[in-house]
């Protein structure tokens, strides 16, 4: 049996283990296809993979318009406006020992909050997507390496998935809103993606990182787990593997439909 090992990708360095897709065309570290239902995309975009892309710019700000008043500019000048809102100064506190009164001492008794987890600023747009949520959710991928002697490091990555909350992805959303007959409460976690090297195919490392993603589902307080697996396009083709693979991983398909069927696990 091979020696795995199980990565949370909540960072650069873990984003960077990202096993590439079987189809080059593809590309798990550009992938939106499950967060954005409208224009999600799987295709590989070299320019999401550079640092600082994660950040939406910042919309343009349009020039002043000079005032039309030729006499605004000598009216603006003057102070002689006898209805100004003038706010009283803070009163000063006669006990205040010497820093506090800027609010620079520290105070030994405020409760301190530990900082949020964040992916960090500039992180590529979608590790910023899988971070999203880290503050409140925890990760939203996995990576399964496999101990090889013969690589830098001494492992490779072999397993990627991605998980989270259904309402994480819209397209997920979507998905099971054809299958009005599936519970509505309490609503599942689901798992929108697993994909495995072709080395490393028929090894049981997909089926390993599915058992540790439920484990850790159940764990956050999950009653179930569900997947969206599409039949027809070819297997390199599609991010939720098919629906045999699911049922060898312990879910039981709950919809049974000719396209998009519905696999569920209880936890």
């Amino acid at each position: 049996m091979d020696r795995i090992r199980i990565v949370d990708v909540t960072d650069a360095t873990a984003f960077g283990l990202l096993p590439p897709c079987a189809d080059p065309s593809f590309d798990h570290r550009t992938c939106d296809y499950w967060e954005d239902a409208e224009r999600g995309s799987k295709a590989h975009r070299a320019s999401w993979l550079r640092s600082g892309q994660g950040t939406a710019p910042e919309p343009p700000t349009s020039a002043r318009r000079p005032p039309s008043n030729p006499f605004l500019a000598d009216l603006e000048a003057r102070d002689d406006n006898p209805f100004p809102l003038k706010r009283p100064a803070a009163p000063a506190n006669p006990f205040a020992l010497a820093g506090e009164e800027d609010g620079t001492a520290d105070n030994p008794f405020a409760p301190r909050r530990d900082p949020r987890p964040t992916v960090g600023p500039g992180a590529p747009p979608k590790l910023a997507l899988l971070g999203r949520g880290l503050a409140v959710f925890g990760s939203y991928a996995k990576v399964l390496l496999v101990e090889d002697p013969g690589v830098d490091g001494g492992e490779r990555p072999a397993v990627y998935a991605q998980f989270g909350p259904l309402s994480a992805y819209p397209r997920a959303l979507r998905t099971r809103d054809l299958y009005p007959q599936l519970p509505q409460a309490p609503l599942p976690a689901i798992i929108t993606c697993i994909a495995v090297t072709g080395e490393d195919r028929g090894r049981g490392h997909a089926r390993a990182l599915v058992e540790a993603i439920c484990a850790d589902l159940a764990a956050r307080g999950f009653a179930a787990v569900e997947a969206y697996p599409e039949i027809g396009p070819a297997p390199d083709a599609t991010s939720a593997a098919t629906p045999a693979f699911w049922e060898q991983a312990g879910f039981i398909v709950v919809v049974a439909d000719d396209r998009y069927p519905v696999v569920r696990r209880e936890l």
